[in-house]
């Protein structure tokens, strides 16, 4: 039996009195033409700059137009919101702000960053409370705890007025370019930014294309609309963290559904070597779910040719920590990151034998982890190899059979390989 949804789609007055209310809090943000894309994909391409909020997300625009919707009585009984981040620092700063008192659960896994701007844009008004390994067990723990005391919960986007709130980075768009908007890019978490921007589109530029991106490891939109009904994923890949959710919104659901042009799905290594191509050529520094439409960007190469394109940067809220992951998942997905098990014969220069004469001029091994056994005739080790192309690979595994140092090649195991590594 198929869980019912709701009807419900954004208004165009209801965006325009949410661009009043949040006017006070939220910067109306850049749409800046990114020349590198632009000249690589032969598009206008446009980048609306959300990660340039002081809360470094668009997430304030839902929060504060939810939160300053609701009666005294409400705001003096306090609110409750769960978040894998951005949302958390929109509630915060809004609370903060309207001086009402919020609870905010986030998952265990929330990168330190986003948990210490949370505290700080909050302040004495809100109380953090780290629960769960993701975004949906945060939410169930806030749901209970919002019903047991009586306080409101503030939904990061299957709520009616956090949707308009978003919808508005629409608005300033179609404000900031003379041009018709041919395509926007978005990406897509639990949809309720995408479901602003498709009220706000239907009702000022109808023929704009409006794609949706999810991670690959968490494609809860594009299952839904797959399966014709609302799909909670049991297992989702957590690394793109702003926009991994286990079931998107039974509002936003049918909205997506109905008018999104197309919904796609992108790999967290691409994600991440946009990540850093962003970074390096443009010193724009964004967090997962901020660089998830650009990559996208590459598979409507065609489509797009001539066209004027916006892709929404979401948010900006990337822990420095996390950049030795960010640059081994993009060397993982561009085949040039390898693990494998090296079985070594236990004589004196085996190690250098497998330097000097398996490995190529231009291999560098990058992880190495081996224990001598001298019971054994070959003791294995797990070596990583960083490759200058992925056609190396074939001759550097064909090397190592033949002298019999092969053991097993770990990439394509990610059980073992998650385990090992």
């Amino acid at each position: 039996m198929s869980e019912t949804v709701e009807t419900y789609f954004p208004q165009i007055a209801d965006i325009y009195q949410a661009a009043k209310t949040i006017a006070q809090v939220a910067e109306v943000t850049p749409l800046q033409q990114s020349i590198r894309y632009s000249k690589s994909l032969g598009a206008k391409i446009l980048l609306k700059r959300e990660d340039l909020h002081r809360v470094r997300s668009y997430k304030i625009r839902g929060a504060y137009n939810k939160i300053s919707s609701l009666s005294k009585q409400q705001l003096d009984s306090g609110v409750v919101c769960a978040s894998a981040g951005n949302h958390a620092q929109g509630v915060a700063f809004a609370c903060s702000h309207l001086k009402v008192k919020g609870t905010i659960y986030m998952p265990v896994v929330t990168p330190k960053q986003k948990i210490d701007q949370t505290k700080m844009f909050g302040g004495e008004w809100v109380d953090v409370v780290l629960k769960g390994d993701t975004f949906d067990d945060s939410k169930k723990a806030a749901e209970s705890f919002s019903q047991q005391e009586g306080k409101t919960f503030v939904h990061p986007f299957d709520d009616e007025k956090t949707i308009e709130g978003q919808a508005t980075v629409g608005l300033e768009m179609l404000q900031q370019t003379d041009n018709p908007i041919d395509y926007v890019f978005v990406a897509v978490g639990g949809g309720g930014l995408a479901s602003g921007l498709c009220g706000t589109f239907q009702a000022l530029s109808p023929n704009t294309k409006i794609i949706g991106v999810e991670p690959e490891g968490a494609p809860s939109m594009l299952k839904s609309m797959e399966q014709g009904e609302l799909v909670e994923l049991e297992n989702i890949d957590k690394f793109i963290d702003g926009a991994a959710v286990q079931k998107v919104g039974s509002l936003t659901y049918p909205i997506c559904k109905d008018h999104l042009y197309k919904m796609v799905t992108i790999p967290e290594g691409k994600v991440c070597q946009t990540i850093l191509d962003l970074y390096n050529s443009d010193a724009i520094v964004v967090e997962p779910a901020g660089a998830l439409t650009i990559a996208a960007l590459d598979d409507f190469k065609e489509e797009i040719k001539g066209k004027n394109v916006v892709c929404v940067v979401s948010g900006s809220n990337n822990d420095i920590t996390r950049t030795a992951e960010i640059k081994e998942r993009a060397l993982l997905y561009a085949q040039l990151k390898h693990y494998f098990i090296v079985r070594f014969p236990q004589r004196p220069g085996a190690l250098k034998e497998f330097v000097a004469d398996i490995l190529g001029p231009n291999d560098d091994i990058t992880h190495f982890e081996y224990s001598k056994k001298s019971s054994r005739e070959n003791a294995p080790a797990i070596v990583g190899v960083e490759l200058k192309s992925p056609e190396d690979l074939e001759p550097l595994m064909q090397r190592m059979k033949d002298n019999n140092f092969f053991g097993d090649y770990l990439n394509n195991k990610p059980d073992l390989f998650q385990y090992l590594v």
